[in-house]
């Protein structure tokens, strides 16, 4: 005989940040800041991407497509977060949360993947240029991107259908910013055993598959670089590689000790902590580390600049010769 849906829970209450209220008008104006700059910054990168010819190779197709996630990513989570601390907490109905929970695994697991095939792009570069543009050619690249978005998609369905099918009966608080899956199944008046060790699994095939293959690829492009004879031209590649590696490690470092750890309860203070640098502080990261330690992203950023001033002038000159 099948159990009854005993769920009676139609909406939650996000608690946010309610231990810090004294915080709260400068915790809104930090992470609205942050927000701002993250969704200016990716999409500055979008246009000069889309509309300079010379950036218009795999790996800028990668970052265009990197930024296009991360405006998504933080847009589902960062705009919750900032009614939390207005509002002292927020109610979100129960799809609407489980809607939420989707999106931010489907980004989360996409960026992982993109992440990843980015590593793998700069070791072919740096380790075998005379067969990079085989190995990477267009249509390699749109696979690859078709392939990390598709297994994104793929990925949010299952945490999201089986936290939707466990029980609620009350109470509803959830002590974070976001519906995430920790606090969720903490809720939970059924058994969570299942989806626990379900989701513990998918963790370790995402993520830590993810990052190994993004590790191994950035050995291998490290073993490369210190054969390059030149000290300057070590220091420079081992400047951009590192700070590559640093975000990658911050982003999957915070992700692993989340999810990574089987009916391990941390204290919900730290799971928010921990949860706003890989929610926050990576998506703005991101174009920052990736472009504008770029010379050619750069150099195509300037050009766009100077281009759009001198229309801007153009445009101002003739109002006044026409009044």
């Amino acid at each position: 005989m099948k159990s009854q849906n005993l769920s009676t829970v139609t909406e939650f209450q996000l608690l946010g940040f309610q231990n810090l209220l004294e915080w709260q008008t400068l915790l809104f104006i930090i992470f609205l800041l942050i927000y701002f700059l993250t969704v200016t910054g990716n999409i500055v990168i979008i246009v000069v991407v889309s509309q300079n010819q010379q950036l218009h190779s795999p790996m800028y197709t990668f970052l265009k497509h990197l930024s296009f996630l991360e405006i998504w990513y933080t847009s589902t989570i960062v705009p919750l977060l900032l009614a939390t601390l207005v509002s002292q907490g927020q109610a979100i109905s129960f799809h609407a949360c489980i809607a939420q929970l989707y999106f931010f695994v489907f980004f989360g697991a996409t960026e992982c993947f993109l992440l990843a095939v980015m590593a793998y792009d700069r070791y072919l570069a740096i380790c075998s240029p005379l067969h990079y543009s085989f190995l990477m050619s267009p249509e390699i690249c749109t696979k690859l991107v078709a392939i990390s978005w598709l297994t994104g998609v793929g990925t949010g369905f299952l945490p999201s259908l089986m936290i939707s099918r466990l029980d609620f009966c009350g109470p509803n608080q959830i002590n974070h910013f976001f519906c995430d899956l920790p606090p969720l199944m903490q809720l939970s008046c059924s058994s969570v055993y299942v989806t626990e060790m379900v989701i513990f699994i998918l963790s370790i095939a995402v993520l830590c598959l993810c990052f190994i293959l993004t590790l191994v690829s950035y050995v291998f492009i490290v073993s490369s670089i210190l054969r390059i004879p030149s000290a300057s031209g070590r220091m420079k590649t081992f400047s951009t590689c590192g700070s590559h590696l640093a975000v990658v490690t911050i982003y999957y470092g915070t992700m692993i000790s989340m999810y990574v750890h089987p009916s391990a309860h941390q204290s919900p203070d730290i799971n928010k902590i921990i949860s706003v640098f890989y929610t926050v502080v990576t998506p703005l990261l991101n174009p920052v580390i990736y472009s504008l330690r770029n010379k050619d992203f750069k150099d195509a950023l300037r050009k766009a600049m100077r281009r759009n001033c001198g229309i801007y002038g153009v445009r101002m000159k003739e109002n006044l010769l026409i009044r």
